[in-house]
Parts: structure tokens; C-alpha cells; sequence
């Protein structure tokens, strides 16, 4: 029960937390520099001081700071900024009165004077200890000599001089009207009651249209208020005798006359000036009352021009709430709809505060620039783009090496970003679909370990970047980054970026090797060096499959373009087959060409062994088969005589015409030392045989058994195959006048070896039981005999008998082929 109301009071206070104001401060105009690269500092250090601001953190933001301060967040400190606020408004309001009304504060108004400025004096030494943004850094700043500095450089001695005792120095200097003079320097004060305004345009609480409309009527007021006390005071410093030609001492309205006005009531007298005043901006100086001599006709003159200025004011403000259209309207507009949002989805806390937090930086249209040129034409906002972040985009280590028109192309597609100090741009372990470069600024990559604590991982300064392993490689984000300084990032998406890489591929290539240089030393890297250095190798691997697949699409300009770009032509796929295999296949003979002249491999074989000029035989392209002879294209077939025995056993006369045509040996062996011309002439195929003498195939050949070509025939009975042969025998024979038949056409049958093991083929080999290898003598016998004599059998070799691994038995020699296991099997008791 206790948990489940500790639940609901936790969801109570965070629905409640939802429910705050969300407020933004204006930027000062005088803190805009006119550098580009400054243009980030131009937001003011209380941005986001707003205790409702819970993504950002006071508390850790000061810890570990030591000495005495007062952070902005303090509630005691924003009570007492409501304090001063409150006096602020008298000071603003009576100061023109005592300017214009006394000489010299009256009694009952002497002690409230002494506590308003007692308060202004405390506050004088209270902003020597708060806190304050830097501009530049955007880091809390809480060194008192900076603070000082600061203060002092810009309201410090207005703030002093505001506090001083003008009355009483007045009556001190013998009255003299110049002193009094210096007392309109309180007028200072009413720049809290401005800022207080400011906010109360952009609290979201507050209706925008009530906000606007109390900030004129309190403009306008305090305008004609000051004029009025002004009017007055002009009235009151001429000699008594003179005071009748002034505007109040020659007013007459009715019955009543304001001849000795001095004796009228102080409120009647304020009153009658603030109608004046009010009187003459209303009606540009059109009216019963009228300026009377020269001083006062000055300063109507003065005044007229001010209230012209004042009028085209009010009216413009007034004209923008009815038309709304301002940009602050816009903002609050944006915000609620978006805290509408966020309760109505109860998004976590953190979001929430990324998202204000972007809102409120693109409140200042000088800080995103994307807005200001959304509508200029693609080729200037190009230009633009190029003249603004290509110096950043060159220094980025990532794209080191990198060709000019890659950084051109990615110059033009980067976005502009800004993220305040705290805020977190990517999480460790997320899917990161967007790529950052930094310009100016101060980030940390923090690694989240497996305890909870946080670890920080490296610093990054501008022209790094960060995202781009999770991009390059396809795996989630490594680290944590946080914004340490007021960060301007150029933002590149992945989609964009994929889409570049596979125009420049060789950049491509560059960036991952830029990306693998120095990981391999850290050892937090150790893994991502891994990843890395696969994926490279899967873009090795898909940039061969495109040359390829260009290859075998036969398109000639995508393959010039990947090859001038930086592709390698003799780079294989899984296969093992390159560009030069799939084009002599397909019969691309411009491919084949071009591939040749930018110095491809000619000879190189494939997983299957086939080389290009096999590829160009088998599927009859005899141009592109040409070609690769003249450049020194070879077949390059392991086992010829089994290749071309098959091709014979086909009946590819075609296949078998190219073959000979382009070099292979009609006289190659099978393993019976049978040639193609023994398989045509078992097969009766007399074209593929007169086929093979013409290239020169041998008649007198023997194969295992001692059977010829000729033999062949004449088994088969074919009388056309033995008239071809037997003329072919006479020619053949007459060429080797001196040589028998024996000697000439009967090869010396090679020694062959084989291992002789003492078990069964199918039982479980035994490791005991060691074979032997053995050449093969000319009997069985005999092999028997050296077997059981090797293997140490005790039992006479009749007993024996020798048997291959299907369990055939062996019973003649010339059955063995070279390297062929064979068991020695006993049958009979010795």
C-alpha cells in the first residue's frame, strides 16, 4: 500500500511538472558579433535558467566548484529578483515624480526612499557573487574576478550612482538645480521592469494577447507619465512673478483659474499634467492647452516629434496582435501545441528538454540559418553552403585525403545545427541514422559501463566528428556523447551520406581506413577495430560485385566511371571470378578491351579453374578468344586430358574445335592414360576423331592396357574410323623412319605407388595399425608378399588377398592406380 502512494504521489508531482511554464529570454543585440564563426555566441548566459528547466542540472553544473556563490537556480535569489522587481517599479514610477514634484523628499516619503535604495545597494553586492554564462563557451562562469570584471564593465556604475542620496546632496549644494539632474540616472532601473515584460510576452501561461496589450498601456503610461512630471517641472523652475506664462499658470478651464497652482492639491496637479501630456501626444499637439513660452514650446516640439514615434509604435504592435503573424506568437503557438504533445504522450523528461531546448534556439532566426535561405534556388544556397562550412568540412580528420569533388558534394547537403551544454545528441548503444561534425564547441563521448558508472571515453574539438562508426560499419553507437560547450554541428544524414559513398567509392575506402588509423593502440577499440576492418572488407567485396555486375550487364560507361574512380579491374567476388571472366562470358568485347587496357590479369583463374580465355571457348565468343591469345591468354587447365576425354565423351564438336584451335593438347591423358582420341573412336564419333588427327592427336598411343586408338576402332568394327586411323598410322609412322613402333609411339609407363593397409576398409581404423606404401612391382603375388613382409604378418602370402576401398578385389596390377589405398585382407587360417 505504502509503494502503491509513493507511486502515485511520483506520477501526481511529475504530471504537475509538465504543467510548468516553459519561458525564453530574448538575446541581447549588443552581444551579435560580426564574425561567422562567432555567430553561436549569441545567445544570453540565463537561457534556460528557468528552474522548470529540469534538464538542466544546477547542482551538477557547480559540483566540485569551491568558494562562495549564488547559483542562478537559487529560490531564495529568484524571490529576491521578484524583490527588486517590485522596486524597480517604485523607483521607475517616482523617480520622475520627485524630479518634477519636490524639492526635496518629503517626510513620509523619506523612509520608503531609504529602503529602495538600501535594497538597490544590496543587490549592487549581491551580483558580485551569482554565477554567470560565458557567451562564448557557454560554461558557468563563478571566478570572482571574471564576475567583477563583468559587472563592473557594464551596470555596475549606473547601479552605484542610482543608489546615491540625491535629495540629500541636493539640500547640501545649496539647492542647485544641476544636481538635481542626476537624480533621472535611477531611470536606469526600468530595464528589470523591461525584462519582466519580456518574459511575461513568452510564459505560455499568460495569454500572449493580455501580455502585449498591458506592456503597451505600461509604455505608454510611463511615457506620458514622465512627460507629464517634465511639463510640470518646467513650469515650476521659472521665478514666482513669471509663473502666469506658463502652460498650468495661464490655464483657465470654466470658472477656474490655475493662477497660483501651487496651492492647489499635489494629485489635482499631477492630474492636470497628465492630462497635458496625454492631451498633447493624442492630438500632435492640437488642443485647449498649449505651450505658453519658449522652454515649454521646445520641448513640445520635442515632445510632438517623440509621440509620432511612440504612436507609429503602439499602432504597429496593435496591428500585429490582430493580424498575428510575429514571431514570438509563432514560438508560443509551437511550444504549446508541443507541451500539448508531450503530456498527451507522457514523454520521458529528457526528451522533453531536448525538445524545448531546440525550440528555444530556433526562436532566433540568426542562429538557423536554413530558414533565412529556404527559399533561394538550389544552385545559390549551394554556393552558399560552400562558402559558409567548406573550410570546416577540409579540416574533418574522417575525410583526410578525401577528392575535392566528394567534399563539394558533401558540403552541399550538411544542415546546421546548434545543442546547448548538457543536452545529450546520441546514446550509447542506439541506432544512429545521422552523421556530426563539429565547427565550434566542446563535446565528451562517455561510455556507460556495466555497474552504472560513467566513464569519459575522449574530448571532441572541432573538426572531429562523431556517429560515424555506427554509420560506416552498421553497428550501434559505441559511446554516449554529450554537449560540454554550446556546441555548432554540421549534420549530414546517413541516407545522404550512403547515397555519396557510392558515387566515390574510393573516398569511401579512405574514410574507412582514416576511421581504422589509431584504433588499433586503444583498447577499448579493440572491437570496433574488428568491426571496422570487416566491414572494409564487405566493401571490397561489394565494390568487385559491381564492377562485375557492370561487366555482365555489359555496361561499358559504368564500368569506365567505377574504374576511373579508383576500382580495382583484377579485384574477384565470391567466386573468384573478375570483370574479364563475366565479359569474355557474355561476349562484351568493348568490356574486354577496355579491361585489357587498363592491365588486367589475363591468366587469372577462377574458384572452378576457368580462365578468361576458357570463359570466351566455352561460350563461343572466338573474338573476344582471339584477343585474349594475342595478349597472352592461356587455357590453363589442370587435368587437360580428363577435360577434353569429357568434352569428347559430350560429342561437343564445337567445344572441342575452339579447345584444340586455341591450344590444348589433343594428346592428353586421362587416369587410364586414355586420350580424347581413345574415348571418339570407343564412341564411333568419327567427325570429333578425324577432328583430333587433324590437330595432330596420336594413333599409336597407349592407354592402360595397352589398347591404341587404332585398337579402339577396330573393336568397335567402324570401317570408316579404321581407314581414317590406319592412314593416319601410316603418317604418322613415317614420320619416325628409324624408330620401331614400340619405341616410338609407346610411352614408358610411369612407376606408380600405393598404401596397403592391415585391416578391413570397412571397420574403424585402427591408429595401431600403421599402413604401408609400396611401389607397385609387376605381379600381385609379389605385392602381397611385400605387404605381409612390411606389415609383419605372420601368415604365408597364399592366404592373402588384396582388396579396394568398395571391397573389390585386386587381381592384377595394372587395376592399381598411382597413390590408391588398398587392404591386405587374410582369408584362411595359416
Amino acid at each position: 500500500m505504502r509503494s502503491e502512494i509513493a507511486r502515485r504521489s511520483t506520477t501526481v508531482e511529475e504530471a504537475e511538472e509538465r504543467r510548468r511554464e516553459y519561458r525564453v529570454e530574448d538575446l541581447r543585440d549588443g552581444e551579435r558579433l560580426g564574425k561567422r564563426r562567432n555567430v553561436f555566441t549569441l545567445l544570453e548566459w540565463d537561457l534556460g535558467l528557468d528552474s522548470t528547466h529540469r534538464g538542466f542540472n544546477t547542482d551538477k553544473v557547480f559540483d566540485g566548484i569551491k568558494g562562495f556563490y549564488i547559483p542562478p537556480q537559487n529560490r531564495w535569489y529568484r524571490t529576491w529578483e521578484k524583490v527588486i522587481l517590485v522596486w524597480a517599479i517604485y523607483s521607475s514610477f517616482f523617480t520622475p515624480m520627485e524630479f518634477g514634484f519636490f524639492r526635496g523628499l518629503p517626510d513620509r516619503l523619506y523612509l520608503l526612499d531609504t529602503f529602495s535604495q538600501a535594497a538597490f545597494f544590496i543587490d549592487i553586492v549581491v551580483q558580485f557573487f551569482v554565477p554567470y554564462r560565458d557567451t562564448q563557451t557557454y560554461k558557468f562562469i563563478v571566478s570572482p574576478r571574471l564576475i567583477a570584471i563583468r559587472y563592473l564593465k557594464s551596470h555596475f556604475i549606473f547601479d552605484l550612482l542610482a543608489c546615491m542620496p540625491w535629495d540629500i546632496l541636493y539640500t547640501a549644494s545649496g539647492k542647485k538645480e544641476e544636481v538635481r539632474y542626476l537624480l533621472l540616472i535611477r531611470l536606469v532601473r526600468a530595464r528589470k521592469v523591461l525584462e519582466f515584460f519580456s518574459k511575461l510576452e513568452k510564459d505560455i501561461r499568460v495569454k500572449y494577447l493580455f501580455s502585449r496589450i498591458i506592456k503597451l498601456i505600461a509604455v505608454e503610461l510611463y511615457c506620458t507619465h514622465t512627460a507629464a512630471c517634465i511639463f510640470y517641472y518646467l513650469a515650476t523652475t521659472l521665478p514666482p512673478v513669471e509663473e502666469g506664462y506658463t502652460w498650468i499658470g495661464s490655464l483657465t478651464l470654466g470658472d477656474y483659474s490655475y493662477s497660483n497652482f501651487r496651492e492647489i492639491d499635489l494629485w489635482k496637479r499631477y492630474i492636470t499634467s497628465l492630462y497635458f501630456a496625454i492631451v498633447t501626444m493624442a492630438t500632435v499637439g492640437y488642443g485647449d492647452i498649449h505651450a505658453v513660452n519658449l522652454r515649454e514650446m521646445i520641448f513640445v516640439m520635442v515632445y510632438v516629434s517623440f509621440d509620432m514615434v511612440l504612436g507609429a509604435y503602439l499602432i504597429g504592435n496593435m496591428t500585429a496582435l490582430i493580424v498575428k503573424g510575429s514571431k514570438t506568437e509563432r514560438y508560443r503557438d509551437r511550444m504549446s501545441d508541443l507541451i500539448k504533445f508531450m503530456d498527451r504522450n507522457e514523454l520521458d523528461r529528457d526528451i522533453r528538454n531536448q525538445i524545448k531546448g531546440h525550440v528555444r534556439l530556433q526562436y532566433d532566426s540568426s542562429i538557423t540559418d536554413s530558414a533565412v535561405i529556404q527559399d533561394l534556388p538550389i544552385s545559390i544556397r549551394a554556393k552558399i553552403s560552400e562558402s559558409l562550412y567548406r573550410t570546416y568540412i577540409e579540416k574533418v580528420s574522417l575525410f583526410r585525403g578525401c577528392s575535392s569533388e566528394f567534399i563539394n558534394h558533401v558540403v552541399t547537403r550538411v544542415q546546421e545545427e546548434f545543442f546547448l551544454p548538457g543536452e545529450v545528441i546520441m546514446e550509447q548503444g542506439i541506432v544512429v541514422d545521422q552523421l556530426y561534425f563539429i565547427c565550434h564547441g566542446s563535446l565528451e563521448e562517455v561510455v556507460i559501463c556495466e555497474d552504472g558508472s560513467e566513464e569519459i571515453v575522449s574530448n571532441l574539438k572541432p573538426h572531429d566528428s562523431f556517429g560515424d562508426v555506427s554509420i560506416l560499419c552498421n553497428i550501434p553507437q559505441p559511446y554516449t556523447v554529450q554537449v560540454c560547450e554550446l556546441c555548432r554541428l554540421l549534420r549530414l544524414d546517413k541516407q545522404t551520406f550512403t547515397n555519396i559513398l557510392e558515387i566515390y567509392f574510393l573516398d569511401g575506402r579512405k574514410i574507412l581506413n582514416n576511421l581504422l588509423e589509431g584504433k588499433e593502440s586503444d583498447v577499448r577499440m579493440r572491437n570496433m577495430v574488428t568491426d571496422i576492418t570487416v566491414h572494409i572488407g564487405m566493401q571490397e567485396a561489394e565494390l568487385a560485385l559491381r564492377v562485375n555486375s557492370a561487366a555482365f550487364n555489359g555496361d561499358l560507361s559504368q564500368i569506365k566511371s567505377l574504374i576511373r574512380s579508383g576500382a580495382d579491374p583484377n579485384k574477384k567476388d565470391y567466386d573468384g571470378r573478375s570483370p574479364l571472366h563475366l565479359a569474355a562470358a557474355k561476349g562484351h568485347m568493348d568490356i574486354a578491351v577496355f579491361l585489357i587496357q587498363n592491365g588486367v590479369e589475363v591468366n587469372m583463374s577462377d574458384n572452378f579453374g576457368n580462365t578468361p580465355l576458357l570463359e570466351a571457348i566455352k561460350n563461343a565468343n572466338d573474338d573476344i578468344a582471339s584477343v585474349l591469345v594475342k595478349e597472352g591468354g592461356s587455357l590453363k587447365i589442370n587435368d587437360p586430358g580428363n577435360f577434353l576425354c569429357s568434352c569428347v565423351a559430350r560429342g561437343d564438336i564445337d567445344f572441342i574445335r575452339r579447345l584444340l584451335s586455341n591450344g590444348i593438347d589433343p594428346n592428353s591423358k586421362d587416369y587410364d592414360f586414355r586420350t580424347p582420341l581413345h574415348v571418339a573412336t570407343s564412341q564411333g564419333s568419327c567427325l570429333i576423331a578425324k577432328l583430333l588427327v587433324e590437330a595432330g592427336a596420336s594413333v599409336l598411343l597407349k592407354d592402360r592396357w595397352g589398347n591404341t586408338p587404332l585398337d579402339e576402332a577396330r573393336s568397335s568394327g567402324n570401317k570408316i574410323l579404321i581407314k581414317l586411323l590406319e592412314e593416319a598410322r601410316s603418317l604418322q609412322l613415317s614420320e619416325f623412319p628409324t624408330c620401331s613402333q614400340e619405341s616410338t609411339v609407346t610411352d614408358k609407363t610411369p612407376q606408380r605407388k600405393c598404401t596397403v593397409y592391415p585391416f578391413q576398409p570397412w571397420e574403424p581404423k585402427d591408429q595401431k595399425k600403421l599402413g604401408i606404401v609400396l611401389w607397385v612391382p609387376e605381379s600381385i603375388d609379389e605385392l602381397i608378399k611385400t605387404a605381409a613382409d612390411h606389415l609383419k604378418l605372420d601368415v604365408p602370402p597364399t592366404s592373402c588377398i588384396i582388396i579396394t576401398e568398395d571391397a573389390g578385389q585386386i587381381s592384377d596390377v595394372d587395376m592399381i592406380n598411382d597413390g590408391q589405398k588398398l587392404y591386405l585382407i587374410i582369408t584362411t587360417q595359416a
